[in-house]
């Protein structure tokens, strides 16, 4: 058994006005940022970092998250990407892949599966240093790349690697922080005049906040431009829901992502988060995929707001949705809607759900509360 102390890491001290709602369980000023050490113990098959109690993830659900990741496994490419059948969505496909296996502490150079994740991890900080502009893929794959980076940064076995990590990191985390429209939000070009939406901000927010509770400064100014946008600019007063652009039409997949990001920002407790909260418990059909469009990509970001929601609120979701996946997943151990003449477009729905599934492992720390 090897016991792998990496996570010390430099904090930045930030004088924050919305401290973050994983952080802080209220507004703090002027404060360090809690280190995140972490020790894992990894050996080969065995991972820790599990929750000692969760009675919540069944056996059922174990084992579909282990042949989610084994579907991983088969299905990786040779330079160490996952994507679409047709080559597309490489960095989104990878970010999350990595995110998948982190979720039961597997991460690059440890474990059964750490040389896969080296492959993984490999391609990206290539495709990171390809990239003149410091964009790594349109806003939506920059934004989970910046997540995949600021979770995994300190978890490798190699202290170049790691360099590395940290440099592609600050770079993609200044990319997002010149491209913030004047109004708070973000869109699919990483240019401030580009516009804002509240699926492209909700993604490219998380990945800062990612990398905020890493140790990368986040300004301060940042945060409350996202409040303002969010709350402002989408959040419907009426239904309590954010709709895509605007106030109306609110969704289920940019409520969920809406209400995550508000409380990420420290405002978990006010009173228009609370309305989305009761606005996604509310929404009639929200475990049939049938009846909800962009399942997984929703229930990606619902199931993180019911953690942050509280302990009530995460008991009567994640046992509706565990059980919903569990069906759902393919014989292959995919959750791929594809078929051989007709293969799945998009490569997300896979890891995602092995995310939802892995959550009462509280491993990384941007799921947890």
């Amino acid at each position: 058994m090897r016991t792998v102390n990496s996570k010390t890491r430099t904090h930045a001290m930030l004088n924050l006005g919305a401290a973050f709602a994983f952080l802080f369980s209220s507004s703090i000023q002027g404060q360090d940022v809690p280190k995140k050490d972490t020790v894992a113990q990894l050996d080969s098959g065995n991972q820790v970092g599990d929750k000692e109690e969760a009675p919540e993830l069944t056996e059922a659900a174990d084992l579909a998250i282990e042949k989610g990741l084994q579907h991983l496994i088969n299905t990786q490419k040779p330079d160490g990407s996952w994507s679409s059948a047709d080559g597309k969505f490489e960095i989104a496909g990878t970010s999350l892949g990595l995110m998948a296996f982190m979720v039961k502490g597997n991460f690059p150079g440890f474990g059964r599966h750490g040389a896969a994740l080296d492959r993984a991890k490999n391609f990206l900080l290539k495709k990171a240093e390809e990239s003149s502009t410091g964009v790594v893929g349109g806003m939506y794959e920059h934004g989970l790349f910046t997540i995949a980076m600021s979770e995994m940064w300190g978890m490798t076995n190699d202290t170049e690697d790691n360099k590395k990590i940290q440099t592609a990191l600050e770079r993609a985390v200044q990319v997002i922080l010149r491209a913030q429209s004047p109004l708070g939000g973000w869109r699919y070009s990483a240019r401030p005049d580009a516009g804002q939406d509240t699926s492209v901000t909700a993604m490219v927010f998380v990945s800062l906040a990612s990398a905020r509770q890493a140790g990368v400064l986040v300004p301060t100014e940042t945060i409350n431009r996202v409040v303002g946008y969010l709350r402002d600019q989408v959040w419907n007063e009426k239904s309590g829901g954010f709709g895509y652009q605007g106030s109306s039409g609110s969704t289920l997949a940019c409520t969920g992502g809406g209400a995550y990001a508000a409380q990420l920002c420290g405002m978990r407790d006010t009173e228009w988060v609370q309305a989305a909260i009761r606005y996604l418990e509310n929404s009639p059909k929200v475990f049939n995929p049938k009846e909800l469009a962009n399942f997984h990509y929703a229930h990606y970001y619902a199931m993180q707001a019911m953690v942050q929601a509280g302990d009530e609120h995460y008991a009567k979701w994640y046992p509706q949705i565990r059980d919903a996946l569990i069906t759902l997943q393919k014989p292959d151990g995919s959750w791929n809607e594809g078929t051989a003449e007709k293969p799945e477009p998009y490569p997300h729905k896979t890891p995602m759900a092995i995310i939802i599934l892995g959550t009462p492992h509280r491993y990384i720390p941007i799921y947890q509360q």
